[in-house]
């Protein structure tokens, strides 16, 4: 399964507006935390999950994420190929990273926060890869 973007919109009338995402199927959630770096130069990575699935959402502002697919998860390649993702708090949109991937994580603008959500509850599993944030070559 690869990573996909699930869009979202938005509808704005005299009330105000609201913020949809009628294709995201939230049924395999299981618990949910909240990104906050502390500066747009910061970037949190490499993190990832062999088992365990996760989506991202963008409460407010902007971030850049980036996947990595690994090959072998003790020492993977330092040139594996790299998928790179702008979300923003405009529209609903939820990206979904599959297991299998390590993730990087930027905020682009001060006081952006990223909704995680996954399909496993702390502690339900021991599936926590980490990576130094130089490890790959991208």
């Amino acid at each position: 399964m690869e990573p996909r973007l699930i869009t979202g919109n938005y509808h704005s009338d005299q009330r105000g507006t609201l913020l949809y995402n009628n294709d995201f199927d939230a049924s395999l959630i299981k618990r949910i935390y909240i990104i906050e770096n502390e500066s747009s130069e910061f970037i949190r990575g490499w993190q990832g999950h062999q088992i365990e699935q996760r989506w991202f959402s963008v409460v407010n502002g902007k971030f850049k994420i980036q996947l990595v697919k690994i090959d072998n998860w003790e020492e993977p390649s330092v040139n594996l190929e790299n998928l790179t993702f702008f979300i923003d708090s405009e529209k609903l949109n939820v990206l979904h990273v599959p297991k299998g991937y390590v993730s990087s994580i930027q905020s682009l603008e001060l006081n952006s926060k990223l909704l995680v959500m996954t399909d496993y509850f702390l502690g339900e599993i021991k599936d926590e890869y980490r990576y130094d944030i130089d490890y790959f070559k991208i």
